[in-house]
């Protein structure tokens, strides 16, 4: 019996090329920003998260987070920062390998993994988040009692007098797309195994 139906056609290999230089190319831009607007800052203040850094108005958010209590931001506390690059390499390497062995089991061994550290990834942003808009400073110089400031996960969400916007910067839509492309595979391989 033949194993050339197990392989994957062409077109899915260079969804999954395109899909492994669009992860690298993640690595060096913004993930995610979260946006703060209010009157006393008309233009705003932007908080960017790369894969290995933070960046943007990091130190007067910093200043406002010390008044309500909430931690200050610094890269250094937070191991995500040391390994994530890593790991959007591992995928980006698995997507490569995916595309050389042309094995379709391989294929879908890769999407579930890439599915599954999604779901994690986010839970660990949302943690992240939860942490720091819930632990705050009892001695803080600014107290509202049953407070809370965690950031939306994603959207819009209104902290006292700010507007906290949340979403995918470059690099998270670039993130995004390579998932999109390694699922289009799938579904291409799926159909084409089906009718076979």
């Amino acid at each position: 019996m033949s194993h050339k139906p197990q392989k994957i056609s062409g077109l899915s290999r260079t969804l999954l090329i395109v899909s492994a230089i669009l992860l690298i190319a993640s690595i060096f831009v913004p993930l995610w920003y979260i946006d703060l607007d209010a009157p006393q800052y008309p233009e705003g203040l932007r908080l960017l998260i790369y894969p290995n850094k933070l960046a943007g108005d990091v130190e007067i958010i910093n200043g406002l987070n010390h008044y309500i209590g909430m931690e200050t931001l610094h890269a250094e506390n937070f191991i995500e920062f040391t390994i994530l690059p890593y790991i959007i390499g591992f995928f980006a390497l698995m997507a490569l390998i995916a595309a050389f062995i042309r094995s379709r089991k391989f294929l879908y061994f890769l999407l579930g993994l890439f599915i599954v550290f999604g779901i994690v990834a986010m839970y660990d942003f949302w943690r992240w988040e939860y942490n720091y808009g819930h632990n705050l400073d009892p001695n803080a110089a600014i107290i509202v009692p049953g407070m809370a400031y965690q950031p939306p996960l994603i959207g819009f969400k209104q902290l006292l007098n700010f507007g906290a916007y949340s979403f995918p910067d470059i690099g998270g839509w670039m993130f995004i797309g390579a998932g999109m492309l390694m699922l289009a595979a799938v579904v291409i391989e799926w159909r084409k195994a089906k009718k076979i």
